[in-house]
């Protein structure tokens, strides 16, 4: 398929280069020459704006966004209307909130746009060697995109999730959950460290990743952090978040359901930006690991 691609950080670029080792076709767009130049050495047609994409690709066009979530899109999205036609193809495959995805979706369909949500998990290492996608929109649409998805995608790692802002909310309620598997993998080993006991925190999580009832690409993304500095001790313990679970906590509430474990994961997280535990270095460990997040390094109290 020919496709273009906006958004080449650090999940778009690997995602692109995944493409194009599929035989895709990709015009990629960013805001960064550089990262530009970057997809064009691996195989992708660079351009050097919107316009110039959209031109380049065949009716009816698809679109792929990679961009954060929130004023990014729309202001992207605001961008290509006046470029994109009836029976052209827009998907967000970022973090959106689903309730955005909603709203965006009533104004592309008055002009007869269609708009495809994707959920994309995996980190890094899913974007550039096969990811997981929740994805909703026309199933008419995915069927003919199920290729492409296909081709993203670890085997068995896509599904049609149903109608337009079901993908993105299946990704909201994926991140709440992973908040408070990292959440609780983070207490444990704090349990460890303060035991009296010796342990070797490495050794520990590779024993659990083989065979436990706790294994899990989580827990092997620990054991290499760990390898890293048995102490983590390179970074502090506050964790930052980029909404989702926050998305999650306020949409249970309007449902009337209750998230008590979720809930108190991003409680955990508010109060390490004041407060430095173990548990709270293991879990900002664990979101530099599988997704490239930045993480506050440790310093010095004078």
């Amino acid at each position: 398929m020919k496709l273009g691609f906006v958004g080449l950080g650090k999940m778009g670029l690997s995602m692109v280069e995944n493409l194009l080792e599929h035989g895709h076709q990709v015009v990629a767009y960013d805001l960064f020459a550089d990262i530009v130049r970057a997809a064009a050495e691996k195989g992708a047609v660079p351009v050097s704006g919107l316009e110039e994409m959209v031109a380049m690709l065949d009716a009816p066009r698809l679109v792929w966004l990679m961009v954060p979530s929130g004023d990014p899109v729309d202001k992207t999205l605001s961008s290509l209307l006046p470029l994109v036609e009836r029976g052209d193809v827009l998907i967000d495959g970022g973090n959106s909130n689903f309730r955005d995805t909603l709203r965006r979706q009533r104004e592309l369909d008055q002009k007869g746009i269609s708009y495809m949500d994707v959920g994309t998990s995996g980190g890094l290492e899913g974007a550039r060697n096969g990811a997981c996608m929740m994805i909703g929109g026309d199933r008419n649409e995915f069927t003919t995109l199920e290729p492409l998805f296909r081709d993203l995608c670890v085997p068995g790692g896509y599904g049609y999730m149903g109608e337009c802002g079901m993908g993105h909310f299946a990704k909201m309620v994926h991140n709440g959950i992973e908040y408070g598997m990292m959440q609780a993998i983070g207490e444990g080993f704090d349990l460890l460290q303060n035991s009296g006991f010796s342990y070797d925190h490495e050794e520990v999580a590779r024993v659990w990743s083989h065979g436990s009832v706790i294994r899990g690409w989580l827990m092997e993304l620990v054991a290499e952090a760990f390898h890293k500095d048995g102490g983590l001790g390179y970074l502090s313990g506050e964790i930052a978040d980029s909404g989702e679970g926050k998305w999650t906590i306020q949409t249970a509430l309007d449902n009337g359901v209750s998230i008590p474990v979720i809930a108190g994961a991003l409680f955990r997280r508010y109060r390490s930006r004041s407060h430095d535990n173990f548990s709270d270095k293991v879990v900002a460990a664990l979101r530099h690991e599988f997704g490239g997040h930045g993480y506050t390094e440790k310093t010095e109290k004078k």
